[in-house]
């Protein structure tokens, strides 16, 4: 049967407005979680041709752009949380996103989505400990306002503004950093492991944490363990290589076989942060020396 001229260019307008279609779909998503940073996990280069699709559980490969630099965000992410906005705005950051309780998602998985946000950053330095970029960055999910990310501080919130403000100089001398500066919550005595509340169930579980990946007894345990909350912080790769690897394997191996809660066993590391990388028991600086030498908000 032939086809008419207007047939025709019905069919070729047609064809024509697909394409377009196709081309502001694409537009409108980054190029992940297909481009993969030479030296995490894959032999490929970082040239955009790395394009087919990978294991949904790859172990150890982070996203770059052609943009990015020798430093990482790492954060956990459940399946109902949006972090295009990474993507998007952190174009000079390589990107180690776990995946935590999605297992058909192309990218980085937890062994178990346990511990909540301490189960990603552990399972990305042990998965990347041979090849850790300079400098990491480990945050939540969540891009500003609030009451979403009311934890990030800075301008509304912003997680992008936080950390792009972090000055990596600072890291270079301090090796670690918590990316929230105001005390409240968690300084100057958030865990007291001596206090007998039944509802501040981490203080009990620090009980039996604290021996378990540091050795000692309970009278070795520091009376008091403090730092600003929420789990958000920065480090360098040469503090992090301070421990060996053998170190971030206890600590994992405690979060997937206690019998405490997410939210308990989270709260744990939330408070030993700072003492897996070297700041002691109580690490609470202050405003000016977070906000103006960290942060440059001087």
């Amino acid at each position: 049967m032939l086809i008419s001229k207007l047939q025709y260019r019905v069919i070729f307008i047609a064809a024509i407005l697909g394409l377009i279609a196709l081309g502001l779909l694409y537009r409108s998503y980054p190029d992940v979680p297909y481009r993969f940073a030479h030296g995490y996990g894959t032999s490929e280069p970082n040239d955009g041709s790395a394009t087919e699709e990978k294991p949904a559980a790859q172990k150890s490969w982070l996203y770059a752009g052609p943009k990015a630099q020798d430093k990482a965000v790492i954060m956990a992410r459940i399946h109902t949380e949006d972090v295009l906005w990474a993507y998007e705005h952190l174009s000079d950051w390589k990107l180690g996103i776990y995946h935590m309780d999605n297992e058909t998602e192309n990218g980085l998985h937890p062994p178990r989505n346990k511990g909540r946000e301490a189960m990603a950053y552990l399972s990305f330095i042990i998965d990347h400990y041979e090849n850790l970029p300079a400098y990491m960055v480990f945050v939540h999910p969540h891009l500003k306002g609030w009451p979403e990310a009311w934890h990030t501080d800075s301008d509304d919130h912003d997680q992008v503004k936080s950390i792009q403000s972090l000055r990596l100089e600072y890291l270079d001398k301090h090796g670690y950093a918590n990316m929230r500066c105001i005390h409240d919550p968690g300084c100057p005595a958030e865990i007291q492991v001596d206090r007998q509340d039944d509802h501040r169930t981490a203080e009990h579980a620090m009980r039996e944490a604290w021996p378990y990946m540091f050795g000692g007894n309970y009278s070795d345990i520091p009376k008091k363990i403090a730092q600003p909350c929420c789990s958000q912080f920065a480090i360098s790769k040469a503090q992090t290589l301070e421990r060996p690897k053998s170190d971030y394997e206890l600590y994992q191996k405690w979060l997937l076989e206690t019998p405490h809660d997410d939210a308990t066993s989270g709260r744990v590391f939330e408070y030993l942060w700072q003492v897996i990388f070297g700041q002691g028991a109580v690490y609470c600086p202050s405003l000016r020396q977070c906000w103006c030498e960290q942060f440059g908000r001087c």
